[in-house]
């Protein structure tokens, strides 16, 4: 476990939602890498509680599958294969561009994604860029009108947040993403739906083309890596 860990007593009030909020950060900004074993007993002492909300802990973030656990040998921080990348991108591919279009087509209100925008540039931090890019791409399509749609792309981006910082960490290109992101949040002010649909795509499968499809591995758009 990473020096730079923020880990320290949690408060009384709902435990278990405290440690999987920890956990959950740690994991995404790095401080727990993947492959790391999560120790129930070792965790619950640098929080300071005891193991039964550690553990319900581990159980939820398996279920958003940042975390596996096995029989016998205990929880570790989930490591992603290169096909389960592609498949996780891939289904984002299918679904982002369309929710940020029936968003924009039912006229959202889009402060919230200029508001992220904002804190993204003015981030001091890697995990706080992070965060508000997260924030940003949630602003966009949350107003689709589809419940079923949304609980699934939000399902979708812790997996793609720890993906992405294995990305970010051996070739980081923040300036590039701020550009394309302030280009989409222009076309979408002006409701144009479809075209705010297009970059968004565009986006998402030249940063899976650049950072997460290996070479061997077709594109979502047909062509190769």
């Amino acid at each position: 476990m990473a020096a730079t860990t923020q880990f320290g007593p949690v408060g009384t009030t709902s435990r278990t939602s405290h440690v999987l909020e920890i956990l959950k950060s740690a994991i995404l900004n790095g401080q727990l890498e993947p492959g790391e074993a999560l120790v129930e007993a070792e965790l619950a002492g640098r929080l300071g509680v005891s193991k039964t909300p550690v553990r319900e802990a581990l159980k939820t973030l398996e279920g958003t599958g940042l975390v596996v656990i096995r029989p016998y040998t205990g929880a570790i921080v989930r490591v992603f294969s290169d096909d389960d990348a592609v498949a996780i991108y891939d289904m984002r591919l299918l679904l982002e561009p369309e929710a940020v279009r029936r968003s924009i087509a039912s006229g959202a209100d889009l402060t919230g994604a200029a508001d992220a925008l904002a804190r993204a540039s003015a981030a001091e931090s890697g995990s706080e860029r992070s965060m508000a890019n997260r924030e940003f791409h949630r602003a966009l399509y949350r107003h689709s009108g589809n419940p079923l749609l949304l609980q699934t792309l939000d399902g979708l981006r812790d997996q793609i947040a720890l993906i992405s910082a294995g990305s970010w960490a051996r070739s980081a290109s923040w300036q590039r993403e701020a550009e394309e992101h302030a280009r989409i949040l222009e076309v979408a002010q002006t409701g144009d739906s479809e075209g705010a649909a297009r970059l968004v795509r565009e986006h998402i499968a030249d940063f899976a083309r650049r950072h997460v499809v290996p070479a061997e591995h077709p594109t979502p758009e047909g062509g190769s890596a």
